[in-house]
């Protein structure tokens, strides 16, 4: 059998043009590639913000995915993914869509699995209960009012609840957090087991639809509730001794306090072991108001200080002998030594998490010193921030984790950019010149982190400080060139008991920074309220910053957009007219210029509060008649009917002319169909979805928080108390 050979049409040339003119068009512009090629190693630093949105977009979901749908899409993204690489490992946008693809698809199943390996919640006792724990840790809290002392707060873990229903129960899963009597003068200290009285109560839900999640928040942290002692507290077996650690901050604390007084003692005593407890509400809101807050709270900076000292004070006084100077590697000595300094003063202030996260920063800093690589870059901050998003995803909605990064990117990217001005102020090293590019430094520092941090503070904490920059410009030049580095020579001196010069010259320091946060916080605007900023206002801000900082050349100045839209999504985003409280204890109305507020107890006192944070307006009662019963309410076009207080319990039902044209009612106690074919949010409703935000605009929208956050695993279903802290019987 003959086979004539296969005949190839010609193609005609102008064909063969149109064709690759088409696959041309295809391509991405010849300014795009030239633009993604410049960054080079830099790509990598998007691997961590990939991450980060594979989390944040499990957190956003409506529903919880079962286990098999992770795993399908976790499979589908990822094979997409290596597909990419595979096919494309030649041509530059398949890589990097491939890297996205598994980058993104890696942070939706980590956090997936996050948690579901977290235990659940159990079923907390109603009532006052006897129980039984090991003290895990023990925190001093500021006092609540002015005239008390402050309090102290247990972690308790492993807990056993002595009630008749509880009996036999296995120990907690998770921990409490309950806080001690104000009266309780024995201590306990971490590690040893108690036995106290107590009420308890499980995580509260969100004040409003789209508010701070706190039962989210102890989902992954492993808490399952909180509460206050109603006893002493009494000790199982003999009371154990106190670690050293813990016996060395109560000294320096105790030898603090004996040389400074008031609330300057108090500073110091934060600065140098970690004891913020003593520092009253006022000084709080002072330091809080000219931006200076975080002076207070032992995190990256007062480590970076630690680490400055000793590693400027060694580096110098070792380059100051010749024959060491020319022999030994001083620079690689004063970095580590500088390393164990501050992993010392870490564990010495309680080593907290914002702390043990700059120190983990600090020891890539150090390993590039000790190896001769480049100290600050953005690849070993995405190194960081990669581990720790690997380790615990559910980081990228915490504050802490948000601000301190931001900080850092701030300033190398700002540095990087500053660098060569900085080393022409510099010079040949004049005396001069050598203190005005360390004040530069210095303010540059203050400048780039507050810049960067601002939009974050406003989104988490409804906060404006216009002053923050005045102030930091004086409070932490002198943090780094004289009241750490004296609180260092005194730690130095306790042992000898010379602490005493050292503490007063330190305290000096502290009281000219204590008066500039009183006369900065005093200056007009100088904590303004801001409403709060919706969740796609704050990723915004978050992307916008990170292409801002991570993208090299001229094209990075482009983040500048999404990071002014989404601060402008603060003014820009509808606000609710209306709020119901989780229990319907409390309503209020918002106006232009005022948050009317019905009655209520000092149960609601947090729930105010974050209304008023997420409206930033004050607040005013409602009129005279809603506090007596019913009320008609007009909210921009609609009109409602309130009732924040009933005696009767929904027995007595509205006429036909309060319902009138009422397009809503909303009741403390039972609706009972009061106003018929009127939709109603009464006790039962917040019941079964939680608190309330009514939106009246041209059309009512009524937003629960159970149709906010959706199905989750942190959301108890309806009735829901917890998992019996029993098994179960086994069925039949």
């Amino acid at each position: 059998m003959k086979t004539e050979p296969l005949s190839v049409p010609d193609l005609d040339p102008r064909e063969l043009l149109v064709r690759e003119e088409r696959l041309d068009s295809l391509q991405p512009p010849p300014a795009v590639i030239r633009s993604v090629l410049d960054q080079g190693r830099q790509m990598i630093c998007w691997l961590p913000v990939a991450v980060g949105l594979g989390a944040v977009i499990y957190l956003a979901l409506p529903f919880e995915p079962s286990i098999l749908s992770v795993m399908l899409v976790t499979l589908l993204f990822g094979l997409s993914g290596t597909g990419c690489l595979w096919w494309g490992w030649q041509r530059l946008f398949p890589r990097l869509l491939g890297f996205a693809l598994l980058a993104v698809v890696t942070g939706f199943g980590d956090l997936a699995l996050q948690a579901r390996m977290q235990p659940p919640m159990p079923v907390l006792p109603t009532h006052a209960t006897v129980l039984t724990g090991r003290v895990q840790s023990l925190e001093i809290l500021p006092p609540r009012n002015d005239d008390e002392d402050d309090g102290h707060r247990v972690t308790l873990a492993d807990a056993v609840f002595e009630t008749p229903v509880d009996a036999g129960m296995a120990p907690l899963r998770r921990t409490l957090h309950i806080r001690l009597r104000d009266d309780d003068d024995l201590l306990p200290e971490p590690g040893s087991t108690i036995s106290l009285r107590a009420m308890l109560r499980p995580p509260p839900p969100p004040s409003w639809p789209g508010g701070r999640d706190l039962q989210r928040e102890a989902w992954f942290s492993g808490l399952a509730g909180s509460g206050y002692a109603l006893a002493p507290v009494s000790f199982i077996g003999a009371p154990s001794r106190p670690s050293r650690i813990e016996t060395l901050r109560e000294t320096v604390a105790f030898r603090t306090a004996a040389v400074l007084s008031d609330q300057t003692a108090a500073i110091a005593a934060t600065l140098l072991a970690g004891e913020a407890g003593g520092i009253e509400q006022q000084t709080r809101e002072a330091f809080s108001a000219s931006g200076l807050a975080h002076l207070l709270a032992v995190a990256g900076l007062h480590l970076g200080l630690v680490m400055a000292a000793v590693i400027v004070t060694l580096r110098c006084g070792l380059a100051s002998i010749e024959y060491i100077a020319l022999r030994w590697p001083c620079r690689q000595i004063a970095a580590v030594s500088g390393l164990l300094a501050g992993a010392g003063y870490v564990l010495l202030t309680g080593a907290h998490l914002p702390s043990l996260r700059a120190l983990g920063m600090a020891s890539l800093v150090t390993l590039a010193i000790v190896t001769g690589r480049r100290v600050l870059s953005m690849r070993s901050l995405s190194i960081v921030a990669l581990l720790i998003l690997l380790v615990s995803p559910v980081s990228v909605v915490d504050v802490s984790f948000q601000m301190s990064f931001a900080a850092v990117m701030g300033l190398i990217a700002g540095y990087g950019v500053l660098r060569e001005p900085l080393m022409r102020l510099r010079g040949e090293g004049e005396w001069y010149r050598v203190v005005a590019s360390y004040g530069a430094a210095l303010t540059l520092t203050s400048l780039l982190a507050g810049l960067a941090t601002l939009p974050v503070s406003m989104a988490h904490f409804g906060a404006l400080q216009p002053w923050f920059v005045l102030a930091n410009l004086v409070a932490v030049p002198l943090a780094a060139v004289w009241i750490m580095p004296v609180g260092l020579l005194a730690l130095v001196a306790m042992p000898f008991h010379a602490e005493a010069p050292f503490l007063k010259l330190m305290g000096v320091g502290i009281r000219i920074v204590q008066v500039l946060a009183e006369r900065v916080a005093a200056f007009p605007m100088a904590h303004q309220p801001v409403p709060a900023m919706p969740g796609w206002g704050l990723l915004l801000v978050m992307c916008g910053l990170c292409f801002l900082c991570l993208w090299k050349g001229r094209v990075c100045l482009a983040g500048l957009l999404p990071v002014a839209i989404g601060v402008a999504s603060i003014w820009l985003a509808p606000k609710p007219d209306i709020f119901v409280s989780a229990d319907a204890g409390l309503m209020a109305v918002r106006r232009p210029d005022v948050l009317l507020v019905g009655p209520h107890s000092g149960l609601e006192r947090r729930t105010l509060e974050d209304w008023q944070q997420a409206l930033a307006l004050p607040v005013a009662p409602l009129p005279p008649d809603c506090l007596a019963g019913l009320c008609r309410i007009s909210v921009e076009a609609q009109t409602v009917l309130l009732r924040p207080r009933d005696s009767s319990d929904g027995a007595i039902l509205p006429d036909a002319r309060q319902c009138d044209g009422v397009s809503l009612f909303i009741s403390a106690s039972p609706a009972r169909k009061g106003c018929a074919d009127v939709p109603s949010i009464d006790r039962f409703s917040v019941w079964r979805d939680g608190a309330y935000a009514v939106f009246a605009g041209r059309a009512l929208m009524i937003v629960s928080d159970r149709s906010w956050r959706g199905n989750r695993l942190w959301v108890p279903p309806v009735g829901w108390h917890g998992m019996p802290n029993l098994p179960l019987a086994q069925s039949e």
